[in-house]
C-alpha cells in the first residue's frame, strides 16, 4: 500500500507515481490525440463543413451524456472502494479476533505446551489466508468449466481452523477446560472461518461482466465522438480538451478495477502480509 502525506498537495500534482493513471494510459492518450487532431483537420480544413452544418449539434448528445455517465462512474468508485473497505474491515477484525483468541487463551491455559501450538497455530492462519487470498485461483472459484489446482487441493485456511477445534477439543475431553470456556473458544475459532468467507466473497465476485463491459464501452464511444462535435468551436484544441476528458474519465475505471480487489499484489491493495506478521508478533507478546 502505497504510504504518502496527505497534506503535501504539491507532492500529489508533479509527482508521477509508477501506479498513477497517467503512465497507464499514455500511449492510447497519445492514439486519442492523433485521432482527435485528424478528425479536427478533416471537418475545419478537408471538408471545410458549412457553418449550418448538423455535426455541429453533437456537442447536445455529449451534454446529455456527460450527466449519465458521470453517475455510472460515481456508482463504479464507490462499489470498488466498498469492496476495498470491506476487506480492511475482515482484517481489522482477523487482528482482533486473534488477539482476543489468545489473550483468553494465556489466561485460560496453563500448560507450555499447548499454549506453545496455539501460539505457532493462530499466526498460521493469517499468513496462510493472506497466501489463499493471493492465489488468482481463488477468485476464479465460482466460475464453472475451469478444472483449477485449488480444487484438487484442501482449503488450507480451513484445515488450520480444524487443527484448532480439535486442540480446544481435545482441551475439553482430557478436562483442562470447561464446558463454558469450550463454548467461548469456539466462537473464537468460528469468527476466523467467517472472516475468511467474507474474504473469499470479495475475491471470487467480481462486478457483473455486462456492467463493467457496458462502462468501458460507453467511456470509449463517448470519447471518440467528442472531435466531431468540439472541432468547430475549438479548433485544433479539441486535442487536448479530449485527451485530458478521456484521462479523466478513463483513470476513474482504472482506480475502480484496482481497488475492487484489495486482496491482490497493485501498489493500493491492502498491506495483508504486514497485517499477518502484525497478527504473529502480537500473539507471540502475548502468549
Amino acid at each position: 500500500m502505497v504510504q504518502y502525506n496527505t497534506k503535501d498537495w504539491i507532492t500529489f500534482i508533479f509527482r508521477f507515481h509508477k501506479s498513477d493513471t497517467f503512465r497507464q494510459l499514455l500511449p492510447i492518450m497519445f492514439f486519442i490525440g492523433l485521432y482527435s487532431g485528424i478528425v479536427g483537420w478533416l471537418e475545419v480544413e478537408y471538408l471545410n463543413l458549412p457553418e449550418k452544418s448538423y455535426v455541429r449539434n453533437l456537442g447536445t448528445m455529449h451534454g446529455m451524456l456527460g450527466f449519465v455517465i458521470s453517475l455510472l462512474l460515481v456508482f463504479r468508485t464507490n462499489t470498488a472502494y466498498d469492496r476495498w473497505w470491506e476487506g480492511r474491515k475482515m482484517w481489522g477484525s482477523l487482528v482482533n479476533n486473534s488477539r482476543n483468541f489468545a489473550i483468553k487463551l494465556s489466561a485460560i491455559l496453563k500448560n507450555d505446551h499447548d499454549r506453545a501450538f496455539f501460539k505457532k497455530t493462530i499466526p498460521s492462519y493469517a499468513s496462510i489466508l493472506n497466501k489463499h487470498l493471493k492465489n488468482e485461483e481463488t477468485g476464479l472459484m465460482l466460475f464453472e468449466g475451469l478444472d483449477l489446482k485449488i480444487d484438487h487441493e484442501k482449503h488450507r485456511p480451513n484445515q488450520v481452523a480444524k487443527m484448532m477445534f480439535e486442540k480446544i477439543n481435545d482441551l475439553y475431553t482430557s478436562g483442562k477446560i470447561t464446558g463454558d470456556q469450550l463454548i467461548i473458544l469456539n466462537n473464537e475459532i468460528q469468527s476466523f472461518t467467517d472472516i475468511c468467507g467474507a474474504c473469499e466473497r470479495i475475491k471470487n465476485t467480481p462486478i457483473p461482466y455486462s456492467y463493467s463491459a457496458f462502462l468501458k464501452k460507453f467511456i470509449f464511444f463517448y470519447v471518440m465522438t467528442l472531435p466531431f462535435g468540439y472541432a468547430f468551436s475549438l479548433g485544433y484544441y479539441v486535442v487536448p480538451v479530449v485527451v485530458f476528458i478521456f484521462y479523466v474519465l478513463a483513470s476513474l475505471e482504472l482506480i475502480a478495477e484496482e481497488i475492487e480487489d484489495p486482496f491482490g499484489n497493485d501498489e493500493n491493495d491492502l498491506p495483508t502480509k504486514k497485517i499477518s506478521e502484525n497478527i504473529k508478533r502480537h500473539v507471540e507478546e502475548i502468549l
